[in-house]
């Protein structure tokens, strides 16, 4: 049985081991676009130098499990197309390529690898006094902001959201601002209409001279599904049914955050799951049991704000916010270890 997995990020790293693990037979072949697994909730620190987001992905896999460095151009009836022309045919295949960023012009995207990098190297190439304008109230723009912030001191660092940081509860909305004010990060809750020449221009007719500017939100995901001629949602996410198989082929699986799942958002904390579910029912339907529904379940959502301070907000099951939340050393050992819990479980398979 031929099983392809398209994407090499934490689902579909993650898909393919625990189907590597409980489905012997299967001959499975990963296609990535570069030969690394990274780590997306350590971009932040790999731009601001303080630690590292990519691991090989022959490392990332089990034995027997073949990693191949290629672009998909379409997927569907039982074949995946590459950009080169050659095909791949597969009995099921694993939809798993994420999400991206679309940054506006003259900002640098900081939630995909490659913008990452280009990050760094404008970064490290500042003099001491230049300003960096990180562009996104989330949590990918408050973590970057604060690792940056932290990491060079010598340097202004201001963040700008429609409201930063207002996927928190009152009370740690203010812990997390309040960490951003502690690294001296300006705060500037306002929308960005236009960069140009170096300089950010704001909703309120506002504008401010940057020498760097980070674009830190995610949003979108590529268009292979709609390419490939699935149907996907208006975020163009293949839609899917409740055993996470797109509704067009019941041989093809989307999971992560290209997969139109209701009540999902963007989150790596989702894509273990979706992944363990979807290649649990892969193994179910070889072994001709019936198949079980997936259940979207949250726990929490937290920031770190730099190497010795985070923000943990605890949630319910729907993603709805109680009151509960740590923070300080406690938040960051939380944090670490569910990031670690992350890249491990995508290596082995195991957990979710």
């Amino acid at each position: 049985m031929k099983v392809v997995v398209v994407g090499a990020g934490y689902a579909g790293t993650y898909a393919a081991n625990r189907i590597a693990k409980k489905v012997k037979t299967a001959e499975i072949t990963v296609i990535n676009p570069r030969p690394d697994f990274v780590e997306r909730v350590r971009l932040h620190q790999q731009l601001a130098g303080t630690g590292a987001a990519a691991t090989p992905l022959t490392s990332m896999l089990r034995d027997g499990i073949t990693s191949l460095v290629a672009t998909v151009d379409r997927i569907g009836d039982g074949s995946v197309r590459l950009d080169d022309g050659t095909s791949l045919d597969f009995d099921y295949a694993f939809l798993a390529v994420g999400s991206t960023v679309v940054p506006m012009p003259g900002t640098v995207p900081v939630g995909t690898w490659e913008g990452a990098e280009q990050a760094r190297v404008a970064l490290a190439a500042l003099p001491a006094g230049s300003t960096v304008t990180v562009v996104g109230g989330g949590a990918t723009g408050i973590e970057t902001a604060a690792e940056v912030a932290e990491a060079r001191p010598d340097l202004r660092v201001r963040i700008v959201g429609s409201s930063v940081a207002d996927g928190f509860s009152q009370r740690a909305y203010q812990r997390v601002r309040a960490g951003l004010e502690r690294l001296e990060v300006d705060i500037v809750d306002d929308g960005v209409t236009e960069v140009s020449d170096g300089v950010v221009h704001l909703r309120s007719g506002a504008a401010f001279a940057s020498d760097l500017t980070l674009w830190a939100i995610v949003a979108g995901v590529p268009d292979l599904a709609a390419r490939s001629g699935l149907q996907v949602d208006a975020d163009g996410r293949a839609l899917v049914d409740e055993y996470l198989r797109s509704v067009d082929d019941e041989r093809l699986f989307a999971v992560g955050d290209c997969a139109a799942v209701p009540g999902a958002r963007f989150a790596c904390a989702l894509a273990t799951p979706q992944a363990a579910h979807a290649a649990d029912t892969l193994a179910r339907l070889i072994e001709g049991r019936k198949p079980e529904p997936y259940a979207l379940r949250y726990v929490a959502r937290a920031v770190t704000l730099g190497r010795n301070n985070a923000v943990g907000q605890f949630t319910r099951p729907d993603d709805t916010l109680r009151r509960a939340y740590v923070t300080g050393r406690t938040a960051v050992v939380i944090k670490e270890l569910a990031s670690r819990g992350g890249r491990y479980g995508a290596r082995t398979g195991t957990g979710a």
